[in-house]
């Protein structure tokens, strides 16, 4: 009886583990890091269109994840849509006439914001807006444009 209640309680603590264990991965493949925020300061831009970009999305310098995106709504004063997107404090040095595009990872992935850093000598401050931004790539405007091309050269 005393060796079937220990098989029991080492059965249970295996269970628990791996439960825990799947609520972590499950966090970390959603992108959902609340309990690890990083310091971090706000800007913005004006796209004229984002495509298929989300919050939480990432927003990336040379491939690497300096910040995500916030929030995504319509300028009421240009109709475009005006994405703000956090970049962590580590990253405070970005020049003013930093540019950002939406990209693509790879040729169907999700899309992120590719920041490129500018030359100024004056830098980045919270609540500061992108002036240069290159809107994302649709696809089927690409096709559609190939088939006009396409169907203007017979």
């Amino acid at each position: 009886m005393k060796r079937q209640l220990k098989v029991e309680i080492w059965v249970g603590a295996f269970v628990l583990m791996t439960l825990l264990s799947l609520v972590v991965i499950a966090f970390q493949v959603s992108n959902f890091s609340t309990w690890k925020e990083k310091p971090s300061y706000q800007v913005s831009g004006l796209f004229n269109n984002i495509g298929g970009l989300k919050v939480r999305a990432p927003v990336k310098i040379s491939g690497v994840v300096v910040g995500r995106v916030v929030g995504i709504s319509v300028d009421p004063r240009t109709y475009q849509a005006r994405v703000s997107m956090t970049v962590f404090k580590e990253f405070d040095d970005l020049p003013i006439d930093t540019s950002g595009a939406i990209l693509t990872s790879g040729l169907l992935g999700d899309q992120y914001i590719g920041l490129m850093p500018g030359a100024d000598e004056e830098f980045l401050k919270d609540g500061d807006q992108l002036d240069l931004t290159q809107s994302a790539l649709v696809l089927e405007d690409l096709i559609g444009q190939f088939l006009v091309k396409f169907s203007e050269g017979e």
